[in-house]
């Protein structure tokens, strides 16, 4: 397996931790916390792995998201 598919997957699992853990300590359900998750600039960071922030553990980048981003948590 070649280093591109298993950052591919390292990403994928990243992703569902943060929205499974946002949902558990929101109080979301799992899509409502996908919502967030992808209409944040959190994921676009991720998603092309800007200042290695994929790297950080998915409490710690929940954590950030509920941080800098508190507008996509309003209902």
């Amino acid at each position: 397996m070649d280093g591109n598919k298993l950052e591919s997957i390292y990403q994928e699992n990243l992703e569902e931790r943060i929205m499974t853990y946002l949902a558990e300590t929101e109080g979301v359900s799992y899509e409502e916390s996908m919502e967030i998750y992808y209409r944040s600039r959190l994921s676009k960071k991720i998603e092309e792995g800007r200042e290695g922030i994929q790297y950080l553990d998915y409490k710690v980048l929940a954590d950030i998201l509920k941080e800098t981003e508190p507008e996509l948590f309003k209902g």
